[in-house]
């Protein structure tokens, strides 16, 4: 089966940072859902090459210094869709999710025709099933890049350019009991260079574009990378904090919370909490108790206590207050992990 991804949130560094303003940063790793969930019984899967390749005439475009219009060019982009579909299957792999993710090295299409779409049929989709022994197949069935190169002036006999690649991809993912239903994504990418264009071995510059072939299969490469979390969950690194001074039920809480004894914490800081008047040192204290509760996993308890926390600072200081704006966006965020957490456990 799937190899688990927990949905608690782990403290990754702890960093303190103006200690006499009594708050302390925390960067966490959070696990954020993949954006296609598949079926618990898709354990394995296999990555193919589904398109033609591209003409080298199309897609690329030069605009040469002094002129208004971009003229028509040509590069090659052979071998492309071998690394993105390639550099998908590996980047999926190493992410451990799936017990198993096979790379199909024969391209699927043998015809010219480079816009037309020919999704994959039944039995071929069934074929390679059988041959690979995946659950699923990932099919690359479309992808163009553009690239566009402006010159802007020339020194020392090179032009002085920048180099803009742009992906336009679609992938499906076929299984064999969808029932009409193919799971789809198109996605776009681009990257961007600027420098001397040296195409050749005699002269080096740190300001260097890449060649329009190295852009394309560089762009392939990155939106693999991509790709990888709309099948795969991630680990995603984001900032907390929790503040450390006022009563000694908040000081002891902190103590308690550095050596990640969460319980113990939200004991002390809930007792704090009840019977502290002030405002302020309320809404400090149901931070405290949101942090602490999204640290064990519970998110509906941590965002209860994030909209705790909010009201009172906004009650306390108005909305427009640093701590008001501060905890608006981590109730915020507490509320999107809390719509996440029903995928985290079916992908689990």
């Amino acid at each position: 089966m799937r190899k688990a991804f927990p949905f608690l949130c782990i403290v990754y560094l702890l960093v303190v940072v103006g200690g006499c303003s009594g708050i302390k940063f925390v960067t966490v790793e959070t696990c954020e859902p993949a954006l296609i969930t598949l079926p618990d019984n898709v354990r394995s899967l296999v990555v193919v090459n589904n398109v033609v390749k591209q003409p080298d005439n199309v897609g690329h475009e030069n605009r040469p210094i002094g002129h208004s219009q971009s003229e028509r060019a040509k590069a090659s982009s052979d071998s492309v869709a071998i690394f993105y579909t390639e550099a998908l299957a590996q980047f999926l792999d190493e992410e451990e999710y799936f017990d198993l993710v096979f790379y199909y090295n024969e391209p699927l299409r043998s015809d010219t025709h480079f816009f037309q779409e020919q999704p994959l049929m039944p039995e071929t989709m069934n074929r390679i099933r059988k041959e690979t022994g995946a659950n699923a197949v990932i099919s690359l069935d479309m992808l163009i890049i553009k690239t566009d190169k402006r010159d802007h002036f020339k020194r020392q006999g090179y032009n002085y350019s920048d180099l803009r690649a742009k992906i336009n991809s679609t992938w499906r993912i076929y299984m064999p009991t969808m029932e009409g239903k193919i799971p789809t994504v198109h996605y776009e990418d681009s990257l961007r260079w600027e420098g001397f264009d040296i195409q050749d071995d005699w002269v080096y510059s740190e300001a260097m574009i890449p060649s329009r072939e190295e852009a394309m299969k560089l762009l392939a490469v990155r939106a693999a990378e991509k790709m990888t979390y709309v099948f795969a969950p991630q680990w995603l690194k984001q900032e907390r904090w929790y503040y450390t001074t006022g009563s000694s039920l908040m000081r002891e809480g902190t103590a308690l919370a550095e050596r990640a004894k969460w319980t113990e914490a939200i004991a002390k800081w809930e007792t704090l909490f009840r019977t502290q008047s002030n405002k302020t040192d309320k809404a400090k204290a149901a931070n405290n108790i949101a942090f602490a509760r999204e640290m064990m996993g519970d998110m509906e308890e941590a965002y209860t206590w994030a909209v705790i926390a909010n009201d009172l600072f906004t009650e306390q200081s108005g909305t427009n207050a640093l701590e008001s704006r501060r905890s608006l966006i981590y109730k915020n965020e507490l509320n999107r992990r809390r719509g996440n957490n029903t995928r985290i456990d079916i992908q689990n």
